[in-house]
């Protein structure tokens, strides 16, 4: 899709460029969710619990490479939206270069000190073993991570969504595949199944690099001096995305911690089971938010203000459709859906889970809300707005209710921080959303009127 059709036709780009970043996102979640399948019947609880204390470090590369991705195409895309061809390459160049940069550090860091990071994690005795196989064999791919979800943000904002998501989508069943066959056949446990999510970035990346084969492509490396200040404007525009992974990350540590102290392992393999299922959810919102995220900043930067806030209220308008499914899907499907981790039949784990999911699920209601507007703010490179609204529901919120509710409704206390935390988020977003619509309809109406007085 060419990219001026994001100005004349915002509704049929929205339709696309969301379906498309929804099915990939989906297909990405996998990942994990294949993992805690094939451990889950591969390995069994303990198995599930090392698998759940490790999710954190996911959620620190896959963060590392959106901040990148979202912040440095934000940039792209307005730059596109102004004709300016010289500064989009070097914000990739710039993308890039801290891609590389901060996938050798995270290399470094888990190659070199697993045990370390799983006892950080909460891994005991028991599950030590299994935890840090994980976080050594997933962390020895960070580059690839990194780098893959920053060529996918940048090659969707230059009007090539299609490559993006067959990319995902094979990297995804790769995933799945490689999963079965490691874990299973090669009999090879947790290592194996790090190692097939480690590999399913490869393959993907293998398909992106075929962009730079197309006549129309936008972007390429450029020979360019290194700015500090074009590394911040990337990471801030992307600060946060990465707070909104890094978020996932840091609940399930919390979570962990607690849920250890209330009801011990098995209520960490409950959580681990909503855990993965909320991160399926997750990334489907995240494919709405990135989906408007090339036409948001594109309409932005040609000044296209009415297509802006329709973008924005569309987007709404389907998150909310998802999380009513998502809740309903809870609410009478939960026995099917803890039956297919557990294994050994465990009426603990049923119950644990069962009541978790209908109380947890009312936050999906309001995640997708509180996503889109997060999308939307960085979108237009409002980096202070989209930053507040993740931290209200990544940190500020989360964690004084997670550490108080818990003390007054034990278990239940748990399940109702992130319900909780996402209303009170999504209220302070509504108000943030109607006066940053208002500001940018008069200063659009504002234009008009110096345009007429010339």
């Amino acid at each position: 899709m060419n990219n001026t059709e994001l100005v004349k036709n915002p509704t049929k780009s929205f339709a696309k460029y969301v379906s498309l970043n929804v099915l990939s996102m989906f297909c990405f979640s996998l990942y994990i969710l294949a993992d805690t399948f094939f451990v889950a019947n591969g390995i069994g609880s303990q198995g599930i619990v090392a698998l759940n204390l490790a999710l954190p470090i996911y959620s620190v590369l896959n963060g590392a490479g959106l901040m990148i991705g979202i912040g440095g195409g934000t940039q792209f895309s307005i730059a596109l939206g102004q004709k300016d061809h010289l500064t989009s390459n070097k914000v990739f160049t710039h993308s890039f270069v801290l891609a590389i940069g901060l996938g050798v550090v995270f290399t470094v860091i888990g190659a070199g000190f697993p045990e370390q990071l799983a006892t950080l994690l909460g891994a005991h005795e028991n599950v030590m073993e299994l935890t840090s196989i994980y976080i050594r064999t997933v962390f020895s791919f960070s580059i690839v991570f990194i780098l893959n979800n920053c060529l996918l943000a940048f090659i969707r904002n230059d009007g090539n969504p299609n490559l993006a998501m067959i990319a995902m989508l094979c990297g995804s069943f790769s995933n799945i595949i490689l999963d079965y066959v490691f874990v299973f056949p090669c009999q090879m446990g947790m290592f194996g199944a790090a190692l097939a999510t480690g590999g399913s970035p490869v393959i993907s990346l293998i398909i992106l690099s075929t962009h730079f084969l197309r006549k129309k492509n936008g972007f390429r490396l450029t020979r360019c001096k290194l700015m500090l200040q074009r590394f911040g404007k990337i990471l801030s525009n992307g600060l946060a995305t990465f707070v909104g992974e890094l978020s996932s990350g840091s609940v399930i540590l919390l979570f962990n911690y607690v849920i250890l102290d209330l009801t011990g392992d098995m209520g960490v393999a409950a959580y681990g089971i909503i855990a993965n299922i909320a991160l399926v959810c997750l990334s489907i919102y995240n494919g709405i938010g990135q989906g408007i995220q090339p036409i948001v900043s594109y309409n932005y930067g040609a000044g296209k203000t009415k297509n802006v806030k329709r973008t924005l209220w569309m987007a709404l308008t389907v998150a909310l459709g998802f999380g009513v499914l998502f809740y309903l899907s809870g609410l009478f499907f939960s026995s099917g859906i803890i039956a297919a981790f557990n294994r050994e039949g465990s009426q603990e784990l049923i119950q644990l889970a069962t009541r978790g999911i209908h109380i947890y699920f009312i936050g999906f209601l309001f995640m997708g809300l509180n996503i889109a507007c997060t999308s939307f703010f960085a979108s237009m490179a409002h980096a202070r707005q989209s930053f507040l609204i993740s931290m209200l529901r990544g940190f500020i919120l989360i964690v004084p209710l997670v550490l108080v509710l818990p003390r007054l409704w034990q278990m239940d206390g748990v399940w109702w921080t992130v319900p909780i935390a996402e209303i009170v988020t999504f209220l302070i977003a509504a108000l943030i959303a109607k006066s940053s619509i208002r500001t940018m309809e008069q200063n659009a109406q504002f234009t008009e009127q110096e345009m007429d007085l010339s």
